[in-house]
């Protein structure tokens, strides 16, 4: 088991970001340090060592800081999940609920392919809709989706709900 205690020294809180009455879980010191950002990567890897796993899904954008050195240390291929517009050639999409909105997601068509185990890896799990969108379109794909790892969890927005049905491990709770 890693001490992980020292990590939330080194995430800052911003309050009112990005709205009034937000208060933002900033990762940017985080990942400034060698030492912070070492512990991370090996906290995020280590509940998924023993599992099979094909790739690694990271989300945009700062899921896929956290999520290419995830998928190295498990020995799998990395694919990313992605705003509208930014991939070429043909791809998913995924539109969902936000608490003030929608928003989309896509993937490349041909990125994962039927039966390949996948793990979903993104910087913060909130209110779970885009962890769940993500999910969506890995299952569309025909992806076996083994779990989802996340650097942080606001348990108190209760996004875990959205992804009931996956293992889900988080490496800093905030309750």
């Amino acid at each position: 088991m890693l001490d992980t205690t020292s990590l939330d020294q080194l995430v800052r809180d911003i309050p009112d970001y990005p709205k009034p009455g937000v208060l933002f879980k900033d990762i940017t010191p985080l990942l400034a340090s060698s030492t912070g950002l070492a512990l991370s990567i090996d906290a995020l890897a280590l509940p998924w060592l023993e599992t099979k796993i094909d790739l690694v899904v990271g989300i945009e954008a700062r899921g896929f800081i956290v999520a290419t050195p995830v998928a190295t240390r498990l020995n799998a291929g990395f694919v990313p999940v992605r705003k509208p517009g930014k991939l070429p050639g043909e791809v998913l999409s995924h539109t969902y609920d936000l608490e003030y909105g929608t928003d989309t997601l896509e993937m490349h068509l041909d990125a994962v392919q039927p039966g390949q185990r996948v793990l979903v890896v993104d910087d913060v799990l909130a209110t779970g809709g885009t962890a769940a969108a993500a999910v969506h379109l890995l299952q569309e794909c025909g992806a076996e989706v083994v779990g989802a790892a996340f650097l942080i969890e606001l348990e108190f927005l209760g996004g875990r709900a959205k992804i009931e049905d996956l293992t889900t491990s988080a490496v800093l709770s905030y309750a």
